[in-house]
Order: C-alpha cells, then sequence, then structure tokens
C-alpha cells in the first residue's frame, strides 16, 4: 500500500498479512479520491472500520483537516499507528477503539459532524446494516451536504436510502463495489459545482472509462462518462 497523491505521497504504509484486513486497492482509491478531491480540502472525515488507516492518511495528504479512525481491533490499531508515524502524522487525528455503530451513537452524543464517512467493514461482515441503520437513526452525524461512501462485495445488495440518504452514485471494480450516500439535494449542488472541474481533471489525464463501469451514476457524471470524459480508473470488467 502507499498514498498515493498529497503531501505524503509515494509513502508506504504496511497492512498486516495473514490477518482479516483488506485494504482498498490502490487504483480504486484513487477512483475514489478523484470523485473526493473537491469534497477534501479542510473536510473532517470519519473512517470507520478504518483498519490500518490508508483511507484516512490519503485524506489527510490530500487536504483533510481532521479524520477520526474507528476500528475495534488493538492489533490493527498498533499498525495503523505506526502507519500515522511514518508519515509523520501527529495532529488533526483522534482513534477510537471501538465497534462502528457504538462509535457513531458516541460521536452523536458529542454533536460530531463529518464532511465524509467512509465505511469498509469486513465483506461477510453483519455490521453493514447495524451500521446504516444507526446513521439513518444519527443523520446529523453527517454534514448537510456530506457524503457517506460504503466499500462492499458485488454480490452484497445494499438499500437505495437509508433514513434521509440516497444513493447517488456507485463505483465498481471487479468485484468491489463502492456506494456513495448522501442527501439528495444537498448532493445535487454539490455534483454541480465539482463536475467541471473533475471533467477538466480527466482531459488532462486522458483516461475514460465506458459507462458499463459504473453502476448507478448520476445524470451529470453519466453526461461526463458518455462523453468520453470521465476518468475513474476502473477495470472493464463488468459486474455478473
Amino acid at each position: 500500500m502507499r498514498v498515493i497523491a498529497g503531501i505524503y505521497r509515494g509513502r508506504r504504509l504496511k497492512g498486516l498479512s495473514g490477518r482479516a484486513v483488506r485494504p482498498i486497492p490502490d487504483r480504486l482509491k484513487e477512483a475514489l479520491f478523484n470523485v473526493l478531491r473537491p469534497r477534501l480540502i479542510g473536510a473532517r472525515v470519519l473512517d470507520l472500520c478504518a483498519g490500518t488507516g490508508a483511507v484516512g492518511i490519503e485524506a489527510l495528504s490530500r487536504g483533510a483537516r481532521h479524520v477520526t479512525f474507528v476500528e475495534r481491533s488493538r492489533i490493527v490499531i498498533a499498525q495503523l499507528r505506526q502507519n500515522l508515524a511514518a508519515c509523520g502524522i501527529r495532529e488533526g487525528i483522534e482513534i477510537l477503539q471501538q465497534d462502528a455503530a457504538r462509535a457513531l451513537e458516541q460521536l452523536g452524543r458529542r454533536g460530531e459532524a463529518f464532511d465524509v464517512i467512509f465505511f469498509d467493514p469486513p465483506y461477510a461482515s453483519e455490521l453493514y446494516e447495524a451500521v446504516l441503520e444507526r446513521l439513518a437513526r444519527t443523520p446529523s452525524v453527517l454534514a448537510p451536504e456530506g457524503i457517506l461512501i460504503v466499500m462492499h462485495h458485488a454480490k452484497r445488495a445494499l438499500a437505495a436510502r437509508y433514513g434521509e440518504f440516497e444513493r447517488v452514485r456507485q463505483l465498481r471494480q471487479g468485484e468491489n463495489v463502492l456506494s456513495f450516500y448522501a442527501r439528495r439535494d444537498a448532493e445535487a449542488a454539490a455534483t454541480s459545482r465539482s463536475v467541471d472541474a473533475d471533467v477538466r481533471a480527466c482531459r488532462r489525464s486522458g483516461e475514460s472509462i465506458s459507462p458499463k463501469d459504473v453502476g448507478a451514476a448520476d445524470g451529470a457524471l453519466r453526461g461526463a462518462i458518455s462523453s468520453g470524459e470521465w476518468c475513474l480508473m476502473m477495470d472493464e470488467e463488468a459486474l455478473r
């Protein structure tokens, strides 16, 4: 694993071999952060089931103001701390050794609100519904124009809506899926501000993907994809 871009670009991050920790693949992580780029500067990020910290550290590298890492395993947290230290990250972080659902309850009581929430439990975990239902009951944890991203296996069907949060797009790579949830009106406003910047970035990179590689893209993104300008580095394999 490595940090792809930003002030910690190129730093190597260590995982835990032989343990049930599944880091996000670098190519999918790059696609994720292409989407998040307009939101990250100064953002507050919640990394649920953070593992060894690849997503949260990437967010800090790209300008996030603060990341709260939530991870239940003491051994995994020890490696997360080592990765933070290897990048020289000492400020703008909080580490909670807790179950994700309980952490959400605690953060809600504290009045915390995050611009980006990333949730990536083990694919076979029963946490998916528990955490997403908890978010539905505690919507204030996600800022008004915030975005929730859930990483899951292609064979796991998530609901199109959890409380106020509606699925607004999906990115797919092989068996891995990123489902994006937001308050619909807020997402429409955010998309209208950011899609031009994303398309300009795609033109610079010269890369594109086919519409079949993206699941439920919203209208603005689908238009960009159809024009050959949307540069998410996805495998061309369609989900079966």
